[in-house]
């Protein structure tokens, strides 16, 4: 049968829902996949089981539900994680909700702060490659367990290090609430980069406006590693399920 991806097919309104009521009694977490990481889960077994022990698995990606509906005959929902994020900010996060951002910098968490009158935001940065340095990722982990139990904690510190943090966390089971897998979410909510026209956005090609907008950083992924997915698409079954 291949690889099986699985995928919640849910929209940014009804997951908004669901993670309004998630509660602090337990941790799960969430994942976002787009076309990158559905080839990293294609190459990588590790990846695949930070995967497996998510909460839930969100479709992050709008071009890949028009590619998965003309191959596959399926249309998943979308929920992109910079949507989710910004539904969660602008209706849900209360003022004195407990919030934990982990990566940007210190002016980042400050803004956040400014911007949503967050009062209870905890905010730590771990340094570049910690995922591969067991001390820092102890640390890291430490502190968001500290922090617990918590209504959301942000994860932006890039795919995948932020999903082995989450499954990490998982394992220990000592936090307690919902984490997030949001990659640069906090970028756009903060101004530091901006998202494309929500005519491009409905198009499924933000991808392309982000690549005008910096194709020193994105060529490699979108113009040599992304049409990948084109190839591996017969061998990862995406598999709908509800959340």
């Amino acid at each position: 049968m291949g690889i099986v991806q699985h995928l919640d097919n849910v929209d940014l309104t009804e997951f908004t829902k669901i993670a309004a009521s998630y509660g602090q009694d337990r941790f799960g977490y969430v994942v976002t996949p787009n076309v990158d990481h559905v080839i990293r889960y294609h190459d990588d077994p590790r990846f695949r089981s930070a995967y497996a022990d998510a909460a839930f698995v969100l479709l992050d990606s709008r071009f890949l539900a028009y590619v998965v509906r003309a191959t596959m005959g399926l249309a998943p929902r979308v929920c992109t994680g910079s949507d989710l994020t910004a539904s969660l900010f602008g209706s849900i996060v209360r003022p004195n909700d407990q919030i934990v951002l982990i990566g940007g910098d210190a002016d980042q968490a400050a803004q956040l702060a400014k911007l949503y009158k967050l009062q209870c935001l905890r905010h730590f940065n771990p340094p570049m490659g910690f995922i591969n340095r067991p001390v820092a990722v102890e640390e890291c982990m430490q502190f968001i367990e500290s922090m617990s139990p918590f209504r959301f904690c942000l994860l932006a510190v890039g795919s995948p290090q932020q999903e082995f943090l989450a499954q990490q966390l998982k394992s220990r089971g000592r936090a307690r609430g919902l984490a997030l897998c949001i990659g640069a979410s906090i970028n756009f909510l903060t101004g530091i980069e901006r998202r494309a026209p929500r005519w491009m956005q409905s198009a499924g090609i933000e991808w392309f406006y982000r690549l005008v907008r910096n194709p020193s950083r994105m060529a490699r992924r979108y113009l040599i590693r992304g049409p990948r997915i084109f190839l591996l698409l017969g061998k990862v079954k995406i598999v709908l399920r509800r959340a």
